[in-house]
């Protein structure tokens, strides 16, 4: 087992792009990481640094307290799964799990054992004589992955591994990697464009905008607590609510966009630290935006305005109503008890304690 340390590591392309700008993270041992961010922040750059798979431009790097700037990717002791699995056709599922195995002249016991037993974690023994083409999506990835098990490494790495599978198979297939965690007790280290995949799987998330890290966190301070306004606008679904404003000292302290006028409590002037005419975006998530006559919360909520729904989805267990406040498009979650109507004018108000503030500079 092994933590690993990056430490201001940086990856310059030599056409002087830059991918990864003097990042540092420090991955204990046994836990499960989560790098996330939209396409090309630089996640599987990062990924591929730690693999060996690419040179590292500056800095350093730690896989178990041993510096492995210059060692080949066979010898850190890592495994990798891919997107799109990386099969031998022309193999069995046996064969491909044994293939690393045989390469190193494993004796051939042991790599019987050690392929039944992964087959085993998998649910895949019944699969083992089959070829990859016979085989689905959801079971090529086990296979992929149970290649990975064999060798029994200090560190999986797991290069966007679910973004080939439909919905279904991919919430079945985090569930069994958040298992597989669970048992193994390995150092895991994930990457993923789908901010879902982070919140379910990571005891830590490290979100990634450009090359740079903008927020390391457990997934719930992550949601709860974002560090700036990308990490509240790219964490969750559907995404934060932001809308343009200014705080002003009329007799009270209010916030004013457009026609949106919300008379601030103390303990929210405290808590933001607000100051006259200052430029603010502050957001909300679609289920702080509450249906005022229905909702059971009580406290903290802001006097009820007007909106009128313009679009309005059910979704199952909840709707999603879409509407215009301060002159932005904004999303609002409601029960499926909802009596909203699409072009009838319905009350809402702000859970005032769930706001986030953040400086439009």
């Amino acid at each position: 087992m092994a933590e690993v340390v990056l430490k201001n590591i940086s990856k310059v392309y030599d056409n002087n792009v830059s991918a990864v700008n003097n990042v540092s993270i420090e991955i204990p041992d046994k836990e499960f990481v989560v790098l996330v961010g939209p396409s090309g922040c630089g996640k599987s750059t990062i990924l591929r640094m730690i693999a060996g798979l690419e040179e590292i431009t500056s800095g350093e790097l730690f896989i178990g307290n041993k510096r492995v700037n210059d060692v080949a990717p066979k010898d850190r002791d890592i495994a990798m799964v891919f997107q799109n699995y990386a099969l031998y056709p022309h193999m069995t599922v046996f064969e491909n799990i044994a293939f690393g195995l045989k390469l190193r002249k494993m004796p051939k016991d042991e790599i019987k054992k050690r392929v039944t037993e992964a087959a085993k974690i998998l649910d895949i023994e019944q699969y083992l004589d089959r070829r990859p083409k016979a085989l689905s999506g959801g079971q090529r990835q086990r296979v992929a992955i149970g290649r990975s098990i064999v060798r029994h490494p200090q560190v999986f790495l797991f290069d966007e591994p679910l973004s080939n599978l439909d919905a279904k198979l991919r919430t079945q297939m985090r569930i069994e990697i958040k298992k597989l965690h669970k048992q193994l007790q390995t150092t895991m280290i994930y990457v993923t464009h789908d901010q879902m995949e982070a919140m379910t799987l990571g005891s830590q998330i490290v979100v990634l905008k450009d090359g740079n890290i903008q927020q390391i966190d457990t997934p719930d301070r992550v949601y709860n607590q974002p560090a700036n306004k990308f990490v509240a606008g790219f964490i969750g679904s559907p995404a934060m609510n932001f809308i343009d404003g200014m705080f002003i000292n009329e007799n009270g302290w209010i916030f004013k966009a457009n026609d949106l006028i919300v008379k601030l409590p103390a303990f929210f002037i405290e808590k933001w630290k607000i100051s006259e005419n200052k430029n603010i975006m502050l957001g909300i998530r679609p289920e702080h935006l509450l249906d005022f006559k229905n909702t059971a919360v009580k406290q903290n909520l802001s006097e009820p305005f007007t909106i009128i729904p313009e679009v309005i989805e059910p979704v199952g267990n909840e709707i999603l109503i879409y509407t215009n406040i301060g002159n932005r498009n904004i999303c609002m979650r409601a029960n499926p008890n909802c009596t909203f109507k699409t072009a009838e004018e319905a009350q809402v108000a702000l859970q005032l304690d769930k706001i986030h503030c953040f400086e439009k500079e």
